[in-house]
């Protein structure tokens, strides 16, 4: 019985003593804190949300890229000026590229060493095909404003790219319905620059033709990008008797073939694409542009969204935008509209986004299909009239 009841009270005592110590670590915690009111830690500042955009922002395409930093450049400071996105600011990362492939790769790779979140770019196709696999490896979701080869989306190879621009499969289509629709001419030359977005065009227009029993290509044909002389091919034009030229290109090279064409007297039609609608083309070209048609991004600029952004911009700089600024404003709102909705940058949560959740733009109200092709945005034809690229009613 003795031996119980000492247990019982060594139990005791030792519940009272851990009782006790309890109670004196508590006391001593409780003073700690009341003693130090004002030391409480601060607030962490949020970590800024890294956008890069990438493209030609030197060398002869600079026309093309320029205009897409400085649509970056006013949707940013518009969102920023109301606290970002869930109080997080966004941080320009511009890289340059020149629009060469080469180049592409090193911008890719400098922006995902600098933390590049998401990325408005690239702006030529051959550059952009370039960087995307190191923005896939890297996770990184793409939206180009301008890379229209077909193959971007559809060869299902960059899950991550986007685009707010159609195909070059539709603009070679158009340019061809054009041609033998509206224009009712048969023969047709058919040239590119050798590159993924001449070529790619090219090819589509020489398809396109060779399927109609009404059209012949009278001659297919790759130039040298750069050269100064294109004496050789032009009067391969003029022996070939062809009605018009389809031209898969950049606006250097257009305006060499244009001026040296109708030098020679050659009255032939020359029809290009979305690389030779830049007001660029019509100043090196000078008289010799009058008449040319090129197709490009059906015109919005009726929309408020539109006038609105181009007063912005020419309030900040001076002047009015150049080609695919509003590709690349809108672009740019795609993806802080998807960050938000999605309250992330994570590739998946981005992804879903994009796809799911519409945009009011410059361009109208779009979204992406399962492509990564913008629904809602097409092209239309233009033509050079008193030195300024007017709309072609059809």
């Amino acid at each position: 019985m003795r031996k119980i009841r000492r247990s019982r009270y060594f139990a005791l005592a030792l519940i009272v003593a851990l009782a006790a110590l309890a109670l004196a670590s508590c006391g001593e915690q409780k003073t700690t804190e009341t003693a130090k009111p004002s030391e409480a830690p601060a607030e962490k500042a949020l970590e800024p949300i890294k956008l890069g955009v990438a493209g030609a922002h030197s060398g002869d395409l600079a026309s093309y890229g320029i205009p897409s930093v400085r649509a970056a450049e006013l949707v940013v400071k518009h969102r920023n000026a109301v606290n970002g996105i869930g109080g997080r600011k966004i941080e320009l990362l511009v890289e340059d590229d020149a629009c060469k492939p080469e180049v592409a790769t090193n911008t890719a790779t400098k922006l995902v060493t600098d933390k590049a979140q998401v990325v408005m770019g690239h702006i030529c196709s051959g550059a952009t095909k370039a960087a995307l696999g190191i923005y896939k490896d890297s996770k990184i979701i793409t939206i180009s404003p301008s890379a229209t080869n077909p193959e971007l989306t559809q060869s299902g190879d960059y899950p991550n790219f986007y685009r707010t621009i159609a195909s070059d499969d539709a603009q070679a289509r158009l340019e061809v319905d054009f041609a033998l629709n509206h224009l009712k001419l048969t023969k047709i030359a058919v040239l590119h620059d050798k590159g993924d977005y001449g070529k790619g065009l090219a090819e589509f227009a020489k398809g396109f033709l060779e399927a109609d029993s009404r059209a012949e290509v009278v001659l297919y044909e790759g130039i040298t990008p750069g050269a100064v002389d294109y004496s050789a091919v032009v009067q391969k034009i003029k022996q070939s008797g062809a009605q018009a030229v389809i031209f898969g290109g950049y606006h250097p090279e257009a305006s060499k073939l244009v001026t040296q064409m109708r030098n020679k007297a050659m009255d032939t039609v020359f029809i290009s694409d979305d690389g030779v609608k830049d007001d660029t083309f019509i100043k090196v070209a000078g008289e010799f542009a009058e008449g040319v048609y090129a197709t490009g991004p059906v015109d919005t600029s009726t929309n408020p969204m539109a006038i609105e952004a181009t007063e912005a911009h020419k309030k900040d700089y001076g002047e009015e935008p150049g080609a695919f600024f509003l590709n690349a404003y809108s672009a740019t709102l795609a993806l802080l509209n998807a960050i938000e909705k999605c309250g992330s940058t994570e590739y998946e949560a981005l992804s879903k986004a994009l796809k799911s959740e519409w945009v009011a733009t410059p361009l109208g109200i779009i979204k992406f299909d399962d492509r990564g092709d913008a629904i809602g945005v097409g092209f239309a034809v233009y033509q050079v009239q008193d030195g300024k690229y007017v709309a072609v009613q059809m």
